[in-house]
């Protein structure tokens, strides 16, 4: 079973996807009708996860709140994950002089804490869901630039590449069929493991009033929104988003440890 125990995070994680795609199948409340008469309802046949102080179904939100969340990890891994191979990659396979201003000015960055940059950035734009995207993607991509630094500056050194730059192949034609291709496992691992800090992101900005707009349904949201509501006893306005944003990120997490694992011993 310790061997198929990635199986079972997939399983999970391909769960909380579905469940967030066919949203409007699987919830049969809408997550922005507001419904008074249901404050704070507990878990009931109508409400399986109960409902919010304006009366929304948690159930519901939290699918909804999936698109927004995962929609923000995906896509501004995407965003990371091209300026990390371009950076690292231009300064793993030219060396050099620019290789080490390029990685001082790389070491530079990571002295300063992402959050608080991220943060910073948030507060001043405030654009909403693109914008919380592209201040994520354009801040995490620091690990991946020097993971494909030190894959490319590795395979520059191996035969077939210096057989494919005495043939007289084209530049980017090495860079793309020799350096990225053979780099790809390593990229896809770090991709993995930065999608699931990207949605803790999301969640920290979201929770602390400056991530995704208020009102649409997104996982850091319905946590920003439960604060004073766990003070009256309404355990499942945090207990349930808490839950499936736990899990979430545990099964992204431990899937990218276990193609770590696979990389490492391939």
């Amino acid at each position: 079973m310790k061997n198929k125990s990635h199986v079972v995070w997939i399983t999970i994680l391909l769960i909380v996807i579905f469940g967030a795609i066919f949203a409007p199948f699987i919830a049969h409340n809408s997550p922005y009708d507001v419904n008074l008469s249901k404050v704070l309802q507990g878990p009931s046949n109508s409400n399986i996860m109960g409902t919010d102080a304006m009366g929304r179904d948690i159930f519901s939100r939290i699918l909804y709140g999936g698109r927004v969340s995962l929609s923000v990890g995906i896509f501004s891994v995407i965003i990371s994950t091209t300026i990390g191979i371009l950076y690292g990659g231009i300064s793993g396979y030219f060396g050099g002089r620019l290789d080490n201003c390029m990685m001082r000015l790389l070491d530079t960055f990571l002295a300063i804490p992402a959050l608080i940059i991220m943060l910073a950035l948030q507060t001043i734009i405030r654009g909403g869901l693109v914008s919380i995207i592209l201040v994520i993607g354009c801040t995490s991509w620091l690990a991946t630039a020097r993971i494909v630094r030190s894959q490319f500056a590795e395979l520059r050194d191996k035969n077939f590449v210096k057989a494919a730059i005495v043939m007289g192949t084209p530049t980017w034609k090495i860079l793309i069929n020799h350096l990225l291709k053979n780099s790809m496992p390593a990229i896809v691992v770090i991709a993995t493991l930065n999608c699931a800090q990207s949605i803790f992101m999301e969640v920290s900005m979201s929770f602390l009033g400056i991530g995704v707009p208020q009102g649409t349904p997104s996982w850091g949201n319905m946590l920003n929104n439960a604060q004073n509501d766990i003070l009256s006893g309404a355990w499942w306005v945090v207990v349930f988003p808490g839950i499936t944003i736990i899990i979430s990120m545990l099964c992204i997490n431990f899937i990218g440890e276990y193609l770590k694992k696979k990389v490492t011993y391939a």
